[in-house]
């Protein structure tokens, strides 16, 4: 048996301050839990919005494409392809909210340095460049939203449990336990009282 179960009143002090925090303890766990819903809630139209920019900005982008291919020639436009260097511009920061980490994804655009000539070249290629850096711009935003997205869903799953684990199991318990010392003890307060009652009437039947 749990020695702090016992009935005394050091037990039952130690019962009421375990109860008191573990109803803070839910408080905090609720707040917390509301306060991650409201900003996945927020990062999920987000990351609608921004979906929505990349279908439309994909759409623009291909047809600028189709047209350079058909201006200029398929084979022409791959090697200008090539020269395209390697992205190495993508920077990940981190915030914390409630104690999750959000990562906060940072990059150069590459709209305003071409990697062609513009006399050997025709306008939809400037389209179909400028296009698609703005779909590599939108979908590293959205790669950052959606796992912040997704760590936030995690914690909230977490916050949750351990919510309905004070809701439903620690502060019950405390509880009980509680009542169960507070009555224990005022039944011995009870018994003690007609012991001494007892005792004192015979006191006074000796006389």
């Amino acid at each position: 048996m749990d020695p702090n179960t016992f009935p005394t009143k050091g037990n039952l002090i130690l019962s009421k301050n375990s109860l008191v925090l573990s109803r803070q303890g839910f408080d905090l766990m609720d707040k917390k839990r509301n306060i991650l819903i409201r900003e996945l809630m927020g990062l999920i139209d987000q990351a609608k919005d921004i979906q929505t920019q990349i279908d439309s900005t994909f759409r623009a982008a291909y047809n600028a494409l189709q047209i350079a291919n058909i201006e200029l020639g398929i084979n022409t436009v791959q090697t200008i392809s090539y020269s395209v260097p390697v992205d190495n511009s993508i920077r990940i920061k981190t915030r914390s909210i409630m104690g999750t980490e959000i990562p906060l994804v940072e990059s150069e655009s590459m709209r305003d340095t071409p990697t062609y000539a513009f006399y050997s070249t025709r306008e939809s290629l400037d389209e179909a460049r400028m296009a698609f850096d703005k779909v590599r711009e939108l979908t590293i935003r959205l790669s950052g939203i959606e796992t912040s997205a997704y760590r936030l869903a995690t914690n909230i799953k977490r916050t949750q449990k351990r919510a309905n684990a004070l809701s439903n199991i620690t502060v019950p318990y405390y509880e009980q336990l509680v009542k169960d010392i507070t009555n224990s003890l005022e039944e011995k307060e009870r018994e003690e009282f007609t012991r001494l009652k007892v005792i004192k009437k015979r006191k006074n039947e000796a006389k």
